[in-house]
């Protein structure tokens, strides 16, 4: 299955159904008077995040989505029926802009929450509605109104609860594999992973999700390599795992490229808690990557965790810190609903 994460899509809201002129011709009714119904309103355009799906590859074959027309009036009072609502399903984690990209319209990151993108127009009224003493003859009614219409970006950002960063080749797709039963494409050149890829950790009974993405390289936010759009994917996520490749000739220039991309990316990524740890330290004598780890941790400003996916060396403690983060996040969270659902919090 192809991984899409952006589209672009055309929406159009059903019409109001037009107002009926009619009147009365029945037998012995001598003055039946006006009888014609309203028209009935038109669909809406509904978004509904699901938990199924995980990419917006239907959209690219699938892009002009329009709701129901309302229908029109009727003689003897009938109301047009209203057209039905189009629910256009999307994945948890999507976003809805703008056509100029920019405007946030809808951020759906719960199962089963939705959002109206477009509204149906109202049925236009028959001419009952004018029936008055001074008027008990009206010959006019009111058209139904239109349906809005607008085109949207997609966006879908991948919700996880942690996430990994770092340059081509740091190892982040290798440790993924290791720690989870995820299975992305793994070799020994660079841009291996060309989408992000979810893997699912179980550590002391807890469980949490790891987004792998691919890997930024100097110049990602002018469009270099793969750019950056991708960071977009772990803007949700508690903490980042920076991986550095301990076999790199400067560790501590490997590391600043990775952050300064970040900083240059915005939308508070680089305030996210991140932890720093050099991986593939199977490939060098145990002294070596002290050193390298050193030097990595002066440039960092923080302590450096060691890894290696292959052999297993220093998985245990990554993860269990990754959890931590994790954990104290979801607590934040329960707190700051509990405190929604009940007012202002209490001692």
């Amino acid at each position: 299955m192809k991984f899409l994460d952006e589209a672009k899509i055309y929406l159009k809201a059903g019409n109001g159904g037009n107002g009926c002129v009619s009147f009365r011709r029945e037998k012995y009714i001598e003055f039946g008077g006006p009888d014609g119904g309203d028209g009935g309103n038109g669909g809406d355009v509904v978004f509904e995040a699901v938990d199924d799906l995980n990419t917006l590859i239907d959209f690219r074959y699938h892009q002009h989505f329009k709701a129901e027309n309302g229908e029109h009036g009727r003689g003897r009072n009938q109301t047009g029926a209203s057209g039905d609502d189009l629910v256009v399903k999307v994945p948890v984690g999507t976003q809805v802009l703008d056509e100029d990209k920019e405007t946030l319209l809808a951020d759906l990151t719960e199962p089963g929450e939705r959002a109206i993108l477009a509204h149906g127009g109202n049925g236009g009224f028959g001419n009952t509605r004018f029936k008055s003493s001074t008027n008990q003859a009206p010959r006019q009614a009111k058209p139904g109104l239109v349906g809005e219409e607008r085109r949207v970006w997609l966006r879908l950002k991948l919700l996880a609860d942690a996430g990994l960063v770092g340059l081509p080749n740091a190892g982040k797709s290798t440790f993924l594999s290791a720690v989870s039963r995820a299975r992305p494409k793994v070799a020994d050149y660079p841009f291996t992973t060309l989408y992000p890829h979810l893997g699912m950790i179980d550590h002391h009974g807890e469980r949490f999700v790891l987004a792998d993405i691919p890997g930024v390289i100097e110049g990602a936010h002018e469009g270099h390599g793969l750019g950056d759009r991708f960071l977009g994917h772990v803007e949700r996520c508690a903490v980042l795992l920076h991986l550095v490749d301990v076999t790199q000739d400067d560790v501590a220039a490997a590391y600043r490229q990775v952050r300064d991309e970040i900083l240059a990316y915005g939308h508070g990524l680089a305030d996210k808690p991140e932890l720093v740890a050099v991986s593939k330290i199977d490939a060098f004598p145990q002294e070596l990557v002290d050193e390298q780890a050193e030097a990595l941790a002066t440039a960092a400003g923080k302590p450096v965790l060691q890894v290696s996916a292959v052999s297993g060396a220093g998985t245990d403690e990554v993860i269990g810190a990754l959890l931590d983060h994790v954990l104290a996040a979801r607590q934040e969270r329960r707190v700051a609903h509990a405190v929604g659902e009940s007012g202002d919090w209490q001692p």
